[in-house]
C-alpha cells in the first residue's frame, strides 16, 4: 500500500529549492514510513511470525526496498533531456508511453481514496481510545470489559473530518510542511516508547497490562493451521507493503542540491532511513512476542491497560497517534487534490468560480471552489468509510493489488528505459525476476486478505455494517 506521508512538491514549489541535504531528506523519508497507518502494524507482524522468521522477512524486505528505490532514484531526470521529473506522474511520462501513463493515473487517484479512508478510519478508532480512557478517569467503567467503556464511532469520525477540513483552508500550508515532519517524528518517539514500556512491563510480570479485543485488533486465541498461514502470508505482505517508498522518492529528491548527484544523495538517505525503521520495528516485534507469545496483537502501539497509571500512558500514546494521522492525512491528500484545483484552472481559466479568489475579514483569500471541492471530498470519504464496510474492504484490497505496479513494475519499466537494457540479457532477468517475485507476494496477499475480510465462519459478512460498531 502506499503509506506516503511527505510530498513536497505542491504548487510548483520545492520545499528546500533544491538545498537539502541527506539529512533532511533521511527525515522525510524515515517521517513517511512511520506516518502511516501500516506503520503501526509492523512490529506485530514481526512478531507474528517468530524470532527467526520475523527479523529475516523484514531484513529482507528492507533491502528489497533499498534497491527498488535505487532504481526509482535512476529515473529522477528525464533520459533525453536530463530535466527534473518534479513528481512520480513526471518521471512516469517521461519514461513510458500513453497507455502507462493513464494507468499509473487511474492507481494513484484510487490509492488517494483508499489513503483518506485508512486515515480516517484509524484516527477516529484512536480518537475512541482516547474517549474511552477519559470514562476511565471519570470512575464510569473498570475495565474494558465493561459496557459502560463503549464509545460510539460516529461523532469522532465527523471530529475527524471537521479538523480536516479546516487544515485544508488553511493558506501556503506547503511552507508548514517540515514543521508538520517534525512534530509527526515527535509524536512516533512518543508512543512508540510508551509501546515499548508497558511490553517491557508485561515481559516483566507487571499486573494490569493487556489488549482488548477490539477494532483493529484480533483477540482470537485459537487457530486453525490454515488461518494460521494466512496470517503468515499477511503478515508477509503488511511488512513488504510498509516499506514501499516509490510514492514519497521522486518528490522528496526533488528538495536535494547537486552535486553530487541526486541520486546518490538519496541513496544515503534511503540507507540510513530504512536501518533506523528496521531496527524500531525489529526491537518492537522482540519485546512484543516476549511480552504475548503467539497471542500477539498486530498492533504493538495498542497495548491497552485500564489499572493505574497504564491507562493514562494508553491515553497519550492514543492522542499522539491521532495528531500524526492528521497532519499524515493532510500532507498525503493535499498534493493531489490541488493537482485536480490545478488542471481544472488551466482548463477553465474564465471560470470566475474556480480562478477567484475573495477576500475574508481575517485578511486571507479564499477560493470557492477550492472550499467546496476539499469540502465535498472529505465529507463523501468519511461517510463512505463510517458506513459502508464494502467500501473501506474493497479499497484495501486494492491498495495491495495496486503496490506491485506502482512499487516495482513502473519503476523497474522506466530504469530499463533510461539504462537501455537489452531484452533477455542478464540485468534484464533478473529485474524480472523482481518483478515477478514482488507481483506474486501481492497476489498471495491480496488473496489472503480477502479470505480475512469476506469469509463468513460465524459471522455473516454485511456489506453495509461496519465492523468498528
Amino acid at each position: 500500500m502506499p503509506n506516503v506521508f511527505v510530498l513536497p512538491y505542491i504548487y510548483n514549489i520545492s520545499l528546500f529549492d533544491g538545498a537539502g541535504t541527506v539529512w533532511s531528506a533521511c527525515v522525510f523519508l524515515t517521517t513517511a514510513i512511520v506516518a502511516s497507518p501500516l506503520f503501526l502494524s509492523l512490529p506485530g507482524n514481526v512478531a507474528q511470525l517468530g524470532w527467526v522468521a520475523g527479523p529475516a522477512v523484514i531484513i529482507f524486505f528492507s533491502l528489497v526496498t533499498f534497491h527498488t528505490s535505487a532504481l526509482l532514484c535512476a529515473c529522477y531526470r528525464s533520459p533525453v533531456t536530463t530535466k527534473r521529473n518534479h513528481t512520480y506522474m513526471d518521471a512516469i511520462r517521461s519514461n513510458l508511453d500513453g497507455a502507462k501513463v493513464k494507468i499509473c493515473l487511474v492507481i494513484q487517484y484510487l490509492n488517494l481514496l483508499a489513503a483518506a479512508s485508512e486515515y480516517t478510519v484509524f484516527a477516529a478508532l484512536m480518537m475512541m481510545h482516547v474517549a474511552r480512557d477519559i470514562k476511565y478517569w471519570l470512575s464510569k467503567c473498570r475495565n474494558a470489559a465493561d459496557h459502560a467503556c463503549y464509545v460510539n464511532p460516529m461523532p469522532y469520525f465527523m471530529a475527524f473530518a471537521v479538523a480536516q477540513i479546516i487544515l485544508f483552508q488553511i493558506p501556503k500550508f506547503p511552507q508548514l510542511r517540515m514543521s508538520f515532519s517534525i512534530l509527526c517524528l515527535i509524536m512516533f518517539v512518543l508512543y512508540s516508547g510508551i509501546g515499548l514500556g508497558l511490553a517491557i512491563a508485561k515481559v516483566a510480570g507487571v499486573h494490569g497490562i493487556y489488549y482488548t479485543d477490539l477494532p483493529l485488533t484480533d483477540g482470537n486465541n485459537t487457530t486453525t493451521p490454515a488461518q494460521k498461514i494466512l496470517k503468515i502470508i499477511r503478515a508477509v505482505g503488511d511488512i513488504a507493503h510498509a516499506y514501499d517508498l516509490s510514492a514519497v522518492l521522486i518528490e522528496i529528491m526533488d528538495t536535494v542540491k547537486s552535486p553530487p548527484s541526486e541520486a546518490e544523495t538519496m541513496k544515503k538517505a534511503t540507507r540510513r532511513s530504512l536501518i533506523l525503521t528496521t531496527f524500531v520495528s525489529m526491537l518492537h516485534g522482540f519485546l512484543l512476542f516476549a511480552a504475548f507469545g503467539n497471542n500477539v496483537p498486530p498492533r504493538v502501539f495498542l497495548l491497552h491497560g485500564f489499572y493505574k497509571p497504564y491507562w493514562q500512558l494508553d491515553m497519550i500514546a492514543s492522542a499522539a497517534i491521532v495528531i500524526q494521522l492528521s497532519g499524515g492525512y493532510q500532507i498525503y491528500l493535499l498534493p493531489i487534490l490541488a493537482m485536480v484545483e490545478e488542471t481544472l484552472a488551466e482548463r477553465f481559466p474564465d471560470n470566475e468560480f474556480i480562478t477567484k479568489d475573495i477576500k475574508i475579514p481575517t485578511g486571507c483569500k479564499l477560493n470557492l471552489f477550492r472550499l467546496v471541492w476539499r469540502t465535498l471530498f472529505v465529507i463523501t470519504t468519511t461517510v463512505l468509510s463510517m458506513f459502508l464496510t464494502i467500501y473501506v474492504d474493497l479499497l484495501k484490497l486494492f491498495q495491495i493489488l495496486a503496490f506491485w505496479p506502482i512499487a516495482v513494475y513502473f519503476p523497474v519499466e522506466m530504469y530499463m528505459v533510461q539504462k537501455k537494457i537489452p531484452k533477455w540479457s542478464k540485468r534484464w532477468i533478473c529485474l524480472q525476476i523482481l518483478s515477478v517475485g514482488w507481483l506474486i507476494v501481492s497476489i498471495a496477499t491480496a488473496a489472503a486478505s480477502s479470505v480475512d475480510i469476506f469469509s463468513t465462519g460465524s459471522n455473516y459478512y454485511d456489506p453495509f455494517k461496519p465492523k468498528y460498531f
